[in-house]
């Protein structure tokens, strides 16, 4: 690109906002939403995610994303179905909701990446009608990606792009546990 010609941006007002969520048992959901804002970074959109169930430990997409201009906000602690206090998972689930409620009434990200949103409310610590109306009130420019298990049928419905990973085969079945630079 010369320097004559300016970085093209796709303005908010000529597009249309998707809803799209990646779902499913197989591994990959949270990785093709990191793709996605690859792709919009390097087409001048601004990029936020906040991601449900990781927390503040080191892991490799905090460091891509500082890189490549995009924030990640991790709220988790790691929850998950065998929760050892349900209160405070449904305090941290509210919490982190009330950030994706704000970013998305604060309009000032192109793309929204929720990530583990679906586990959240498949877990019963988040209200899927608090999420559904938000989404149904987001700007029309804005993209929002959900990621997670078990997306909610509601959100499906009102989804304009649905992708399930289906798990075909997996190392953790042979032994082989997370790796970092490959799961975190």
């Amino acid at each position: 690109m010369s320097e004559s010609s300016p970085k093209k941006k796709n303005p908010k007002g000529r597009r249309n906002g998707l809803v799209i969520i990646h779902t499913g048992n197989g591994k990959g959901k949270t990785t093709a939403a990191i793709g996605t804002a690859f792709r919009a970074v390097g087409v001048g959109f601004k990029v936020k995610m906040i991601q449900f169930i990781k927390g503040s430990w080191d892991y490799g997409e905090l460091h891509s994303a500082e890189k490549l201009g995009f924030e990640i906000v991790p709220m988790g602690e790691g929850f998950t179905w065998e929760t050892k206090d349900r209160e405070r998972d449904i305090a941290v689930a509210a919490r982190t909701w009330e950030t994706c409620r704000e970013a998305i009434e604060k309009n000032q990200h192109d793309l929204l990446i929720f990530d583990e949103i679906n586990n959240a409310t498949s877990y019963g610590y988040l209200d899927i009608k608090l999420v559904l109306d938000a989404l149904k009130k987001k700007p029309p420019e804005m993209h929002i990606i959900l990621t997670g298990r078990d997306a909610h049928p509601d959100l499906v419905a009102l989804a304009d792009l649905v992708t399930e990973m289906r798990e075909i085969k997996h190392p953790f079945y042979r032994g082989i546990y997370a790796q970092r630079g490959i799961e975190y």
